[in-house]
């Protein structure tokens, strides 16, 4: 990936951002209202007390007495200093950073710094596949789906490769300007907040468990159910399934395979 074709991705633009690399998605409850109202406490009461780098200090020690810091993966931190960014509360990000403090950088005081916050990028950049990120830019306006999508690397890529070996080609950013590609789209990509047969554990995400400081990726027991490994494994792991029977296995490759069907019917129809 060149420099010159480099868009940071946990912010692309208005409408949405991503903070999972600030630990957005590591509290045992993260679920949207929780972290909604985490997010609109620590922006109000740092634009009430901060009004110089001098001050940041007592606000950290008052968010900290003040929320609930326990996390799913005790390795990632959670940053205190990460809030909405915007009136709208459509885009999170870091409240130290220079352009929403009159170009004073104060990040020097967070837990990472101020090197390693302004120049770090997360595997998404690397593994996710230009035009399939610049897809999830363009039809996702939610912050809380878009970082939960933009960091499950396997979610994306299984299933623009499965779409693209069905068609003949990658799909393209500019086709999803087709409101029925789009919503088909999100259909699937909205399965990350909504799935059926998602397993209800709190230090499970997506393909992960965790145990205190140790992770480990989740497995579906096919054996159990008297089938082979589906060729839509990587998904289900992504959705965090989990489920009691062949029966609903089934069912679970029943909608995805729906999805998948309906996508390119309608990509034939149009394109």
């Amino acid at each position: 990936m060149s420099n010159s074709n480099l868009i940071v991705l946990c912010q692309p633009g208005e409408g949405k951002s991503c903070g999972a690399c600030c630990g957005l998605y590591n509290y045992v409850d993260s679920s949207r209202s929780s972290l909604e109202l985490r997010l609109r406490s620590r922006t109000k009461r740092f634009h009430q007390m901060v009004k110089n780098p001098d001050d940041v200090k007592l606000y950290a020690k008052e968010t900290i007495a003040s929320e609930d810091f326990a996390r799913r993966y005790e390795v990632i931190y959670c940053c205190e200093y990460l809030g909405f960014l915007d009136k709208e509360e459509k885009k999170v990000g870091c409240l130290l950073h220079p352009m929403q403090n009159d170009g004073v950088d104060m990040r020097d005081v967070s837990f990472y710094g101020q090197e390693l916050c302004a120049g770090h990028l997360c595997p998404s950049h690397y593994f996710i596949p230009h035009s399939q990120s610049q897809i999830l830019i363009k039809i996702i306006d939610d912050w809380y789906l878009y970082g939960l999508v933009l960091t499950d690397i396997d979610l994306v890529t299984t299933y623009f490769r499965l779409i693209a070996d069905r068609v003949g080609c990658e799909p393209k950013p500019e086709i999803f300007g087709n409101e029925h590609l789009k919503n088909i789209a999100l259909e699937y990509f909205n399965w990350k907040t909504t799935w059926p047969f998602r397993s209800l554990e709190t230090n499970r995400l997506g393909k992960y468990y965790f145990d205190g400081s140790q992770y480990m990726i989740s497995h579906i027991d096919y054996e159990k159910f008297g089938r082979e490994i589906s060729p839509l494994n990587a998904i289900l792991l992504s959705l965090s399934s989990s489920f009691k029977n062949a029966a609903e296995l089934e069912a679970a490759e029943g909608l995805i395979w729906s999805n998948i069907g309906n996508f390119i019917s309608t990509y034939q129809r149009y394109f």
